[in-house]
């Protein structure tokens, strides 16, 4: 999953940066929310961590003007302002949840966890589940058939994203787009590559390959 992260406090993006990606996330960073009113709406992110106090534009602008141009991308709010009436207003301007400073890093764990189900509509369950699968996104383990399976990074991003498109053909673009941040090197064979290691662990049937089309998660029901 791509995220964007809007934020100008070098030493929390720094961190947050870091904590993301162990997590499975590609991330990209600004620190203006001038550079944000364009990028924001030019790439396909899944998720978006925004900042309230920018340098440029306001975060409330900047969510103010997504919004107003059809941006549905889930936005989670970060910010030091803690008052309730800026919390309404973040909220009014078309935020999906709001995080106040400082924060537990396992919370902004669980809520981008949770925004993400619901986007996608699981915001039922507690742990994404699709075609007979059931994600452990904490440990970056899956159990399928009863049994559990270890996954490496790559193949838990490429499984999460998967599963969250339950039967949807997805195309090699696509996953490149939503898998990697904008300055990733992309190995042409790499999706493949990490698609006969999934096959490998958990059966050759998971993962259909619809040639000239993409790949399209199966499995059970």
């Amino acid at each position: 999953m791509r995220l964007l992260l809007v934020e100008d406090n070098v030493a929390l993006a720094d961190e947050l940066n870091r904590d993301l990606k162990r997590l499975g996330y590609a991330l990209d960073w600004l620190a203006d929310g001038r550079d944000a009113l364009h990028q924001g709406l030019i790439e396909p992110y899944d998720l978006v961590l925004l900042d309230l106090g920018l340098p440029g534009t306001s975060g409330l602008d900047v969510l103010r003007h997504w919004r107003a141009q059809g941006l549905h991308t889930p936005v989670l709010i970060l910010t030091a302002r803690d008052k309730w009436s800026e919390r309404i207003d973040g909220l009014k301007a078309g935020a999906d949840d709001y995080l106040t400073k400082p924060f537990h890093p396992e919370e902004l764990q669980l809520r981008i966890q949770a925004l993400l189900r619901r986007a996608h509509g699981f915001a039922n369950q507690p742990q994404l589940q699709a075609a007979g699968l059931v994600l452990d996104e904490a440990r970056q383990m899956a159990q399928y058939r009863g049994e559990t399976v270890t996954l490496t990074a790559a193949e838990f991003s490429l499984l999460r994203y998967l599963m969250l498109h339950p039967e949807r053909i997805l195309s090699k673009s696509q996953l490149y787009d939503h898998l990697y941040n904008g300055e990733a090197e992309r190995d042409s064979n790499v999706i493949e590559v990490h698609i006969n290691h999934l096959r490998r662990k958990l059966g050759k049937d998971i993962i259909e390959t619809r040639r000239g089309q993409g790949y399209r998660l199966g499995g059970e029901a």
